[in-house]
């Protein structure tokens, strides 16, 4: 493919469940041209690329127009979509949702036959192809590997990978770096930037600075599924963003100014851990774990990728159990008490909880389902689980949402959803796992203040992150996971990692 693919859209849009979730959006997207798409959560950022994608049609109203151009050729959305490569969280969860457990190198094949499954047998040339696309992406370890045994940044790679293997002309990324350790995220840069110096073609959706690919050179804005900005990437082109970021750091996490937060004595047990491994598919991802949590104290769980943290908070909500030897002691649940009765008290956000959430439910009935710690509701909700219910949403600024399905939902507003549904059982602990992936700036900033004040009205907490601002001010205590380890710290660690940034990345957001 040497002459690079261009793309028009003419007052395009959708329309989904009786609104527009995109309206009147006029673009003309050239080859070699790299763009940040920018908007709150429900401003239209996915529907966008799907859109440009081909995934979903424009709403006709007799004036819409969607043109691929070789040229001066216009081309048929057919022998379009060889040439766009979409990678997404949501795509990527479509794999554990369905339980689609491939071997990394028939993944990556999938690409190349434009499917999600491989459908006929790989040729030679394909074969050489997708190994030429592990080395680059280095997986060329893991081709054997089952998708769903893979680390979080693995998928994420293998995800990408996928992409690069039919060499598109325009790369659609959504949140790309969601969820990535530092070791990842320059992983990415990498690909990304050989990419860049062979003319690639990019449109990456973000919601942080930092997420933006380097080398991105122009920025298209979206408010309310219309087109707010379009223009040349420039410094402080992030404008209200970029304030949004500083005033969601400024009311949260690390303040290293002042003193770290710390209970000035131990309170009763409420979780202790004695000598646990564990094990997720016969692969133990903690060994030895000795570590216990008292009333007053709410823990940080920092690590790599693939370094357990999931598999920890799972454990803790009882969706994972010790191995023998080991024990989790839960205080006022002794052993053999229905871990159901257990789950009543907790609240339990995590990315697997969003990827496997596809019941047909409304959102009311969503975070109603909270109150029950189940998924989705047995019976009809009672008038107190939409009170309950009705209240966060209109937290969240989802009220309007109420009655449509998850799979409706932007990532960040379904992420959001979830929160709620943790929230509305009035739990006594709150496991949260990266709660603030996919939310915008305001939303992010919101959600810290909320998880404060619940932390200071007795709420016990235990957070895992990437992003040290993503943490909520009041964290005492940091659990820190590494080669199947685990390390206490108090929460004075959490100043000394923001000032030499171990555990957050930082890099010029384009260049």
């Amino acid at each position: 493919m040497t002459e690079r693919m261009g793309i028009s859209l003419h007052v395009a849009g959708v329309r989904r469940g009786g609104r527009w979730v995109l309206k009147d959006i006029s673009l003309q997207l050239r080859g070699a041209q790299r763009w940040a798409l920018l908007g709150g959560n429900g401003a239209g950022k996915t529907q966008l690329l799907k859109l440009i994608a081909g995934d979903v049609w424009p709403t006709p109203t007799g004036r819409e127009r969607r043109i691929y151009r070789i040229g001066r050729r216009q081309i048929e959305l057919a022998d379009a979509k060889p040439r766009i490569g979409y990678v997404g969280a949501e795509r990527q969860d479509k794999y554990a949702r369905y339980g689609w457990d491939l071997p990394v190198c028939d993944l990556v094949a999938t690409g190349l036959h434009g499917s999600d499954l491989l459908l006929e047998p790989v040729t030679a040339a394909q074969s050489r192809r997708v190994r030429e696309v592990l080395a680059a992406c280095g997986l060329t370890a893991r081709a054997a590997a089952h998708f769903l045994s893979l680390s979080y940044g693995q998928k994420r790679l293998a995800m990408l990978a996928r992409a690069l293997a039919p060499e598109p002309d325009w790369l659609l990324l959504d949140e790309m770096y969601n969820g990535l350790d530092v070791h990842y995220r320059r992983r990415l840069d990498d690909i990304l930037e050989e990419r860049r110096r062979r003319g690639q073609s990019w449109i990456a959706a973000a919601h942080r600075a930092i997420d933006v690919p380097r080398g991105t050179t122009r920025v298209l804005e979206l408010d309310g599924g219309r087109v707010r900005r379009v223009g040349r990437m420039a410094a402080g082109i992030w404008g209200a963003a970029a304030a949004d970021d500083a005033q969601c750091t400024s009311r949260g996490a690390v303040r290293v100014s002042r003193p770290p937060v710390a209970p000035r004595r131990r309170g009763a047990m409420l979780l202790r851990i004695v000598r646990a491994d564990l094990y997720v598919g016969y692969r133990r991802v903690l060994a030895g774990v000795d570590w216990e949590m008292r009333k007053g104290e709410h823990w940080a769980v920092l690590g790599d990728n693939g370094a357990g943290k999931s598999s920890f908070l799972k454990l803790l909500y009882g969706d994972l159990s010790p191995a023998h030897g080991g024990r989790l002691e839960r205080r006022g649940f002794p052993a053999g008490t229905p871990i159901e009765a257990w789950k009543r008290h907790v609240g339990y956000v995590s990315p697997e909880l969003q990827a496997d959430y596809a019941v047909d439910v409304s959102l009311l009935d969503l975070v109603a389902s909270g109150r029950h710690a189940s998924i989705g509701l047995c019976e009809a909700a009672t008038a107190q689980d939409r009170r309950t219910a009705t209240r966060w949403l209109r937290f969240f600024g989802l009220s309007t949402a109420a009655r449509r399905r998850p799979r409706e939902l932007s990532y960040g507003q379904l992420r959001r959803a979830l929160i709620a549904r943790a929230l509305a059982g009035s739990a006594r602990m709150l496991l949260l796992d990266e709660p603030l992936t996919g939310l915008d700036p305001r939303q992010r900033a919101a959600t810290k203040r909320l998880l404060a004040r619940l932390m200071r009205r007795g709420v016990a907490m235990i957070i895992a992150v990437h992003h040290l601002e993503d943490l909520p001010r009041g964290m005492t205590h940091v659990l820190h996971l590494h080669k199947r380890q685990a390390t206490v710290h108090d929460s004075n660690w959490l100043q000394w990692a923001g000032r030499s940034g171990a555990v957050r990345p930082r890099r010029a957001p384009c260049r």
